[in-house]
Order: structure tokens, then C-alpha cells, then sequence
């Protein structure tokens, strides 16, 4: 068997050896590490809590997971700078958590007059969920419950701006407190005398506090003029530590993150962090991720590649040409039909004619860039280690050669034909599989399309830019409104990181036998629709290839001798400019007066329209 000549190009990534010399129609294309795709997935693990965490934990907690094959970013440089976010807001978490429990001894109890109405607020955000239009009876009582938190709030503001400007004017004489014995002289709710707390608390709105908020202010306020200050304090601390942290995001968004730095790798700070652990898989990351020998659980074998795409596949018989005479037709392999196929494909790169140079070499079409490349992929079952895959060139080649001919069903050869475009955000690529076997020939095209990045991630430069260019009081009041939620949101942070750090310890990852790979970076980023503009360009890039696949099979069937009549019926172009695909849904007869005949079912349209 001889191996086929399919052309190997360079992806871009620095670990990984350069192909042949591209056709000169190409156009070069970014590396993927710096990649507009790459550029806003790193700037969402600022932006999004799950995002990071799902990173982390895919790439830096389970080392036993292979990388998915990344097609159009660098998910080691992603990993980077997760990590990098992670750190900056365990600091940060853990400062403000630290604030608010100092805050309970500092106080005397004091600071539960604001940590009571922010409970209740942050009640009221859970019950409301996260839908852009929850449900009536989950966004009623949410608004009840927060504005009874406001109100709340509002009354314990007042009491301690009362205490601390009042000083011992409203502890002695209205409060009844004896700063010798430190005994208050005021009754609680349910008692006849009002001179104290209550009494105060009453001349405001009688009756409009409940009274078992006013328990927890007669059983809790046992400060004085410098614990009511310092119960003023923390949350204005607080909000100084969530403006600061904030900062810094929006400064990571607006520098080594920008459009102008960003393709600059040595210069990116989240790259040369500290920690072998994290070198050692950035570096195994970006071997496995351009491999073109894909290593791949039984569950997801096309991780990484996106969303399937309509896939089909269809079979002929392979029969000799009449016109042969008494001439046997050619062997036909599946080496002979690639070769046949990669041309056509190829093809695609090279502008139309446009009257000069100039004008063709202005064309960009992201056509110009597509990518044909054959892998190969394998089964991790088996493997012993994750440092033990054959990702060695000549490990590719050997299984490259046994599998183009063998037509196996854990090991198999593909023709990957992929075109990115918007940046990488739209990535459309198309698994080709041809097989003979027992005088038929198989056709399998598997197209998958990645959808652009999430819209929050695409709004990341919009969001730092708006930040850092507002006034102070701007930043201030968006400060103090993430107050309220800063100790829950604390809380979940730390106990997603022990979380982390407890199945480093205890998982046995290291040790484990290598698995595929659970999710890609690039999906678990991805939006669920993209624009009209960008599905009409994916339409365009599928309808191109696939075109271009059945007319080299075709082209392939009729040089080595053999009839492409029944090949022609089911993929081909028809009547006037019509194509037939037979797939798992049925027949598909686009165009206007076609007429498609097959063995399970006859379809004929002659109302000028399109028709199943």
C-alpha cells in the first residue's frame, strides 16, 4: 500500500513543526495563540465564574484528560490566564471574607444590623434565579424580599449614624445605657416601658419595624460611639476591595489582553506565571491540541470540533465502465480517491479571476485560508500513561499508513478540511472518510461548526473600557451595590478553590490512567446561535466543500474505470444545478424541475420549488 502525498500545514503553534510551503493562493493566518477567539476566551475567565472554573478543572485539576484537539485558539494560553483570575480572586475573596468576620468581635455585634438585610437581600436574588424573565411566582415574592431587605437596611443605617454621631447624648439619655455598669436601661418589644432602643426606634415609624428585628437590636447592639464607626466602616472597606479587584480585571482586559499586545506571547504575564505543575501541562496542552494523531473517548470522539452539522454518508457499487470493452478497471483504493478529492479541495483557496493582480490579491475570503490536513484518530483505551501517546511524527505516519486502507472501527483515518473565519469565532471543518470494501465504495463527511465565542466574552473591551473611564462616584455606587453580595459570593469562591485543591490531593489524577477528553475550552465557551451573516458563511463554506468532495469521487470512480451513474443520482449536481444527499432524515432535493430516483423511494418535483 502506497501512503498517499496529502499536504501537512502549519497551524501556527510555536511546539509544533512547520509543514510544506503552502500553495501561494493561501493567505497566512494567525497563529492560534494569538487568535481573536483565543484573545476573548482568556478574557472571559475575568468575566465568568463557571467558565474559569470549568477550565481549571478540565485542564489543571484532571490531569489524566487528554486536551481536545483546539482548532482556531491555544487552550494552554487560556488555562494561563484562568489561573491567573483564580489567583487574583482567592486575594481578593479571602480579604473580604476576613472583613466581614473580624467585623463581628470588632463590633460587639453592631455589624448584624447590615449583615441581616444583606442576608435577605441575597435571599431574594436566589429565588429570582438567573432568567432574564423569571416566572411570576419566583419574581414576586423576589420583589417583595428585596425591597423588605432595602427597608431594612435603611433603618439600620439610620441607627448607627444615629449611635455614632449621637455618642453618649443617644446612649444615655435615649438608650438608657450606663457606660459604668454597661447596662442598658431600655426595654425590648413586648414590654410597657418605651424609653429605650425601642421607644427611640418607635418615634420614627411606630409600629413599622418587625419586632423581630428590634429582639436582634436590643440582644446584639452592645457597642458603643467606636464599634458603630467601625460597623460604618467594612462595608465601605468591602467595597473598596470588590472596586479594586474589578481594577485590576479591567486592566488585564485593557492591557496584555488588547487587541495591540495581545499577540505578543513572551510578553504576557499570565504565561510566565510560577509553578512547574502548570508549565508541565501547558506544554503536554499544546502538543495534544495541534496533534493530527486525536486521541478520543468512546463518548465524545469529535470533542472539540463543535456541533454536528447535518453529517451523511451514502454507498455505491462499484461497477466497470461498459465502454471498457473486455479492460478491467483500475484498483481503486482509498489513497486513490484522496488523492483525487485534496486538488479539487485545495482548490477553493485561488481567487476567481478579477481583471488583475491587484485586484485577486485584494480578495479576502476566508476561503483563502482553509486547511486540509488528514488525522487519524485513536481510542485512549489502552494507553498507560498520558506522556506514553505516540504523538512522535513517525508514530503518525505508521498509524496513518495502516489506517487510510483498513477501514477499522476504533482506529480511522480522516480528511479534515477547515476554514475559520470572524477571528477563529465561526470555525467550519468537515471529517472526510472514504472506504472499499467488498466492491462498494462509502462515503462519510461529518461536518461540525463551532459557534462563536458567548456574547458576554465579546463585550469584554466594551465592559473594561466603560470601568476604567468612569468617574469616581460612578465606580463608587457600582461598588457599593456588589456589597450586599460580596460575603456569599466570597464564600463560593474559596469553597470552589478547596474543592480544587481537594481533588488534587485526594483524586489520584496524577496516577490515573490517561481518559479522553471530557469537554473542549472552545465549547464550553461557545454561544448557542450566531448571526444571520455568520450561518450564511458557514452555509457557503459547507456547500463549497462538500461539492468539491463528491466531484473528486466522481472524478476518482471515472479515471480508474468504473460507472458514476449511481454515484451521480445520489450526490451530485443535477438537472439545474440541484444536489441529492441521502442522509439519516431522507432525501434532500434542492433546486427547481429536478427529478431523483433511488431504490427505497421515488421523489419528483416539477412545482419549481424545493420539496423533501
Amino acid at each position: 500500500m502506497t501512503p498517499s502525498s496529502l499536504p501537512h500545514q502549519s497551524d501556527g503553534s510555536p511546539d509544533r513543526p512547520p509543514g510544506p510551503a503552502a500553495p501561494a493562493a493561501t493567505v497566512p493566518r494567525p497563529a492560534p495563540h494569538t487568535s481573536e477567539a483565543t484573545r476573548l476566551l482568556c478574557a472571559g475567565t475575568y468575566l465568568d465564574d463557571a467558565f474559569r472554573d470549568a477550565v481549571v478543572d478540565e485542564l489543571y485539576v484532571h490531569e489524566e484528560r487528554l486536551a481536545a484537539p483546539a482548532l482556531g485558539h491555544d487552550a494552554g494560553r487560556v488555562l494561563a490566564h484562568a489561573l491567573r483570575a483564580r489567583r487574583t480572586e482567592l486575594g481578593w475573596a479571602g480579604a473580604v471574607l476576613f472583613l466581614w468576620i473580624v467585623a463581628f468581635p470588632l463590633t460587639k455585634g453592631l455589624i448584624a444590623f447590615i449583615v441581616v438585610p444583606f442576608l435577605v437581600l441575597g435571599l431574594a436574588r436566589r429565588i429570582r434565579g438567573r432568567a432574564a424573565r423569571p416566572p411570576v411566582y419566583r419574581a414576586l415574592p423576589a420583589f417583595l424580599l428585596r425591597w423588605y431587605g432595602r427597608f431594612l437596611g435603611g433603618w439600620s443605617a439610620l441607627f448607627l449614624l444615629l449611635v455614632a454621631f449621637g455618642g453618649d447624648y443617644v446612649y444615655e439619655t435615649r438608650l438608657g445605657f450606663d457606660p459604668e455598669s454597661g447596662s442598658w436601661g431600655g426595654s425590648l418589644p413586648g414590654h410597657d416601658d418605651q424609653t429605650g432602643l425601642a421607644g427611640l426606634l418607635a418615634e420614627f415609624e411606630p409600629g413599622s419595624l418587625p419586632a423581630w428585628f428590634l429582639q436582634l437590636i436590643g440582644q446584639g447592639a452592645g457597642g458603643g460611639v467606636l464599634e458603630a464607626w467601625v460597623a460604618i466602616a467594612v462595608p465601605l472597606l468591602v467595597a473598596w476591595a470588590v472596586a479594586v479587584q474589578q481594577g485590576q480585571f479591567a486592566r488585564a482586559l485593557t492591557q496584555e489582553l488588547s487587541r495591540a499586545r495581545f499577540g505578543d506571547l513572551r510578553a504576557d504575564p499570565a504565561e510566565n506565571a510560577e509553578g512547574a505543575r502548570f508549565r508541565r501541562l501547558r506544554d503536554r496542552i499544546r502538543i495534544e491540541q495541534h496533534s493530527r494523531l486525536v486521541l478520543y473517548g468512546t463518548d465524545d470522539p469529535f470533542c472539540g470540533a463543535g456541533e454536528p452539522y447535518e453529517p451523511w454518508s451514502l454507498s455505491v457499487e462499484l461497477r466497470p465502465r461498459k465502454d471498457l470493452g473486455g479492460d478491467a478497471p483500475e484498483p481503486l483504493d482509498n489513497s486513490a480517491i484522496l488523492r483525487r478529492v485534496v486538488p479539487l479541495v485545495e482548490a477553493l483557496r485561488v481567487p476567481s479571476p478579477h481583471g488583475s493582480p491587484q485586484a485577486q490579491a485584494a480578495v479576502r475570503d476566508r476561503l483563502r485560508e482553509l486547511e486540509v490536513d488528514e488525522v487519524v484518530f485513536l481510542p485512549v483505551d489502552g494507553l498507560l500513561a498520558r506522556t506514553a501517546a505516540p504523538y512522535a511524527p513517525e508514530s503518525f505516519d505508521l498509524h496513518r499508513a495502516a489506517a487510510v486502507e483498513e477501514g477499522g472501527e476504533a482506529r480511522r483515518h480522516f480528511l479534515r478540511i477547515r476554514v475559520g473565519g470572524w477571528g477563529e469565532e465561526i470555525v467550519t471543518t468537515v471529517f472526510v472518510r472514504v472506504h472499499t470494501q467488498g466492491g462498494m465504495l462509502m462515503l462519510e463527511v461529518a461536518p461540525h461548526v463551532l459557534r462563536p465565542v458567548r456574547p458576554l466574552y465579546r463585550e469584554a473591551d466594551r465592559i473594561a473600557h466603560r470601568y476604567r473611564h468612569n468617574h469616581h462616584v460612578g465606580k463608587a455606587v457600582w461598588a457599593l451595590g456588589r456589597v450586599p453580595r460580596s460575603a456569599g459570593r466570597s464564600v463560593g469562591v474559596l469553597a470552589r478553590a478547596v474543592g480544587h485543591l481537594w481533588r488534587l490531593a485526594v483524586g489520584g489524577h496524577a496516577r490515573a490512567l490517561p481518559e479522553g477528553p471530557a469537554a473542549s475550552v472552545r465549547e464550553l465557551g461557545s454561544d448557542d446561535t450566531a448571526s444571520l451573516f455568520q450561518e450564511m458563511d458557514v452555509s457557503r463554506y459547507l456547500k463549497s466543500i462538500q461539492d468539491r468532495v463528491a466531484n473528486g469521487v466522481v472524478l476518482a470512480l471515472r479515471e480508474a474505470g468504473y460507472e458514476t451513474a449511481e454515484f451521480e443520482q445520489k450526490v451530485v449536481h443535477v438537472a439545474e444545478g440541484a444536489t441529492f444527499i441521502e442522509n439519516t432524515r431522507g432525501n434532500v432535493v434542492i433546486g427547481d424541475r429536478n427529478t431523483v430516483t433511488n431504490t427505497m423511494n421515488k421523489s419528483r418535483n416539477t412545482t419549481g420549488g424545493d420539496r423533501d
